[in-house]
């Protein structure tokens, strides 16, 4: 049975199959079509020409512009519509264009996305992906299929990211990168396919990082990937190292992270003309 809270605003030409439930103060504009099994949660706002479908849930206060689509079925030729889902968190705003397909049935049956992301125009999310809150895409940014995204990674306009890649929390990727493997947390990448070539002290200092974590982060990852030597002893090392840094284990902690499908990104250098908005001496992320 379709329940609509009476203060939501449905606009005509809009269609709501029966069994979708639409939270108070909802509003759905014009030739947005809602599916049987979708919930909204309060204060969502569905712009015009919108598409939900599926077992998708979309959080309080989210926003969504024309021409999305979100919980459509995969791109998986192995996806015979079983029952897999969606999420979209809280205040998340999906731009023009955005598509977010539900899951498929080779991953933990539910795409995500985090509270308070945002998804620029034409963002795609494939099946199976995994963002944590805050995150940003930029234009036209394309996340294959199983990827998972930290909180408050920003990934760069015409970024490409292969299929089961992990990005750590407070990533930045360059944009027109093509991500094939896994990027610790407050790496900066850069080029195709992307190396690391810093890290994101702009986005940790805005997040409340102080100087001395930013020197001592600065440390271990010259110390990771510039210092010579094997790099599982230099791991080793570094965990003894900076026992007590929450931000250096919090590295370390993904490097030694068992469950990684895709090997660690490698070190890179970025040339005086490619620099922007790196630090060209540090290679720190803007």
């Amino acid at each position: 049975m379709t329940e609509i809270a009476p203060s939501a605003h449905i606009a005509p030409g809009a269609v709501i199959a029966p069994g979708a439930q639409i939270g108070a103060g909802c509003r759905i504009g014009p030739f947005c079509h809602i599916g049987p099994e979708v919930v909204l949660e309060d204060g969502v706002e569905l712009v015009s020409h919108i598409v939900v479908e599926g077992a998708t849930r979309i959080g309080a206060g989210a926003r969504i512009l024309p021409f999305a689509s979100v919980g459509t079925p995969p791109q998986d030729t192995k996806y015979k519509n079983e029952p897999t889902r969606c999420e979209i968190g809280a205040r998340t705003l999906v731009r023009e264009g955005c598509t977010i397909h539900r899951a498929s049935v080779g991953g933990s049956g539910v795409t995500s996305v985090g509270a308070g992301c945002m998804l620029m125009a034409q963002a795609h999310v494939a099946h199976d992906c995994i963002l944590g809150d805050g995150v940003i895409l930029a234009n036209n940014v394309m996340l294959g299929g199983h990827v998972h995204v930290g909180d408050g990674a920003f990934i760069g306009g015409g970024a490409a990211v292969t299929q089961t890649v992990r990005i750590g929390r407070l990533a930045m990727v360059s944009g027109l990168a093509g991500v094939t493997n896994d990027i610790p947390p407050f790496g900066y990448v850069f080029g195709l396919p992307a190396r690391l070539v810093g890290f994101n002290k702009i986005g940790l200092l805005r997040r409340g990082a102080s100087r001395d974590d930013i020197r001592t982060l600065r440390l271990a990852h010259n110390f990771l990937y510039k210092d010579p030597g094997e790099f599982a002893a230099k791991v080793t090392q570094a965990e003894e190292r900076w026992s007590g840094d929450p931000l250096v284990q919090e590295v370390l902690a993904f490097i030694r992270d068992a469950t990684r499908r895709r090997q660690l990104v490698r070190p890179g250098r970025m040339t005086a003309p490619e620099l922007g908005g790196v630090d060209e001496e540090n290679g720190e992320g803007a």
